[in-house]
Order: structure tokens, then C-alpha cells, then sequence
């Protein structure tokens, strides 16, 4: 099956028409542990390479941003929070069930008066051209079928000198680093998956589809391809996540 009808979903290979149904179903079966298992899986680490993203936002009071596929909207809320009261962010994210926990959160924060959720697809965004100074896009695009109709989705919507911003995992670049990430992987992870969130197999997914999403330098390659300038990347982490930046 490998041909240009069909994609990766993990290590598997199923049809491109299949993908968007196998992992809406992914998320709609860890929605509810999400939070709790992002804490579990990366120690905390996560909420360190999310302030770091929000840090290379850098919005100012009353400019608009967007954070596509945001899942619960940690990273919706630090954008609103530096865009102020005269600014406006959007959270969208494609999973319906991952939508309603981040309004849901953003409801508690009190936020959503410069905050509105919309359910799309990163690959067809429904805003006008030039729409947005800053999208983020936090550990959504390696879930995405077509990345690059993806990041050529977000570029239409930037401002020109607006700025995206990829926060991903990516492959490790410290000497000894990668097999022990590998045995965490796919050991700990569904481990942690099966007990907290009684569901082995969706976190199984997410190790592989890690493996399978484009590393620093090729994912650079399709943000230029895609017309976006001044692209460059920021390991974390050893190189486990990275962030990749670049401008309309």
C-alpha cells in the first residue's frame, strides 16, 4: 500500500481517505486523561517547551493569533494572555471531544472573551487570507494527513511578518540519547497509556507517529517549501522536541 493513495498511520499503512477517522478516533478515546497523561508522559517537561514557544510568540497587546490543533488549549490561553483584552485568539482543533475540554479549561481561566473555538481541519482552514500575526500548532502536525497542504493552510492565514510556530517531537541529537528515548517509547508509554487512560494501543500510536513525522532539518525543507521565510528550529530537550519557526 505504499503509494500515493495511502499514508502512515503509526507504523501502519492504511488508506490517505482512512487517517483523519483513525486518529479522530485516537483522541477521542485519550480526550478525557489528556492532561493528566501529558504531565505523566513528559514529567511536566511539556509545560517548559510550551512557555518556551509562547516565549518566541512574543504578541503584543491587541494582535490576533491562532493555535491549530490545540487540544485543550494550553497554548491558546498563554497566546491570549499576551494579546490582552483588545486582542483575539482562535483555538481550533479538528477532534470535537479534544475541542470541548479546552473550552471547557479556558471557561475556568476565564479567557473566553478574547477566545473562540473553532472545530477545523488544519489542512482547510476557514479564515480569510492574512487573517492572524502569530499560529502556533503544538504536537498537532504529525497527526495531520497532509502536512504540507497544512502548513501552506497557515501560511495563508498569516499576516505578512506573521510568524508559525511548530512545537513537535522530533529525533533526539545527544550521543546515547536515542535508544533510551526508544525503550521509554514503547515501553513506558502504553504502560502509562493502559493504566491511567485503559488504553494501550492510542498511546502506542502516538510513539509510532513520532517515528514517523519528518525530523528538524526535513521539516525545515517543507516550511520553506511551503513559502514561508526565515525558517529555523530550536531543539529541546536533546532534540526530542523542537520547535521550528518561520515568517510570511
Amino acid at each position: 500500500m505504499a503509494d500515493e493513495g495511502s499514508t502512515h498511520f503509526g507504523f501502519e499503512r492504511v488508506r490517505r481517505v482512512d487517517k483523519a477517522q483513525r486518529v479522530r478516533s485516537v483522541f477521542d478515546s485519550v480526550a478525557e486523561h489528556y492532561d493528566l497523561m501529558n504531565d505523566l508522559m513528559s514529567v511536566g517537561a511539556h509545560r517548559i517547551w510550551k512557555h518556551f514557544t509562547l516565549a518566541l510568540a512574543n504578541l503584543r497587546p491587541g494582535q490576533r493569533a491562532l493555535d491549530v490543533a490545540g487540544g485543550t488549549g494550553d497554548l491558546a490561553a498563554g497566546l491570549a494572555r499576551q494579546v490582552g483584552e483588545r486582542g483575539f485568539v482562535v483555538l481550533t482543533d479538528i477532534n470535537a471531544a479534544m475541542l470541548a475540554r479546552g473550552r471547557d479549561r479556558l471557561i475556568d481561566a476565564g479567557l473566553t472573551a478574547r477566545i473562540a473555538c473553532v472545530q477545523a481541519d488544519a489542512e482547510r482552514l476557514p479564515f480569510p487570507d492574512a487573517s492572524f500575526d502569530c499560529i502556533t500548532i503544538g504536537f498537532g502536525l504529525r497527526n495531520v494527513t497532509d502536512q504540507a497542504a497544512a502548513l501552506e493552510s497557515m501560511r495563508r492565514a498569516l499576516k505578512p511578518g506573521g510568524q508559525l510556530l511548530v512545537l513537535e517531537f522530533s529525533q533526539p541529537r545527544l550521543p546515547g540519547l536515542k535508544p533510551l528515548y526508544d525503550a521509554y517509547s514503547f515501553h513506558v508509554l502504553p504502560l502509562l497509556g493502559r493504566l491511567v487512560a485503559r488504553d494501550a494501543a492510542s498511546y502506542r500510536y502516538l510513539a509510532e507517529s513520532i517515528r514517523m513525522h519528518p525530523d528538524q532539518e526535513k521539516l525545515l525543507a517543507m516550511m520553506r517549501a511551503a513559502g514561508l521565510e526565515g525558517c529555523r528550529y530550536h531543539n529541546l530537550s536533546g532534540g526530542i522536541v523542537a520547535v521550528h519557526r518561520g515568517y510570511r
